[in-house]
């Protein structure tokens, strides 16, 4: 696995900062965040987004929150992930 760093949260203070990745073999975005407080987590959990969709959060998921500031910093990495993608198409 190998990952193309995307970009940091510019107000970090050193620790535990909000990142951005792009994996490389499959494009996917990875994405370190600050958890999500008990009040989001109920929210996203127990609200039906999408008519006959099961609710909740399954364990094997974390509700993460990226700061605003960073929505350049997701676009680029939507991007670097589109063209890894489209390499991927190229040499297959």
């Amino acid at each position: 696995m190998t990952l193309r760093f995307v970009g940091i949260d510019p107000n970090t203070g050193g620790e535990g900062s909000p990142t951005v990745w792009v994996e490389e073999e499959s494009a996917d975005l990875v994405l370190q965040g600050e958890e999500a407080d008990a009040l989001l987590k109920s929210l996203v959990g127990s609200t039906e987004w999408v008519p006959g969709h099961k609710t909740g959060i399954p364990p094997h998921e974390r509700v993460i929150r990226i700061p605003f500031h960073m929505v350049q910093i997701l676009r680029e990495a939507c991007d670097a992930a589109e063209r890894t993608a489209a390499e991927h198409r190229a040499v297959c």
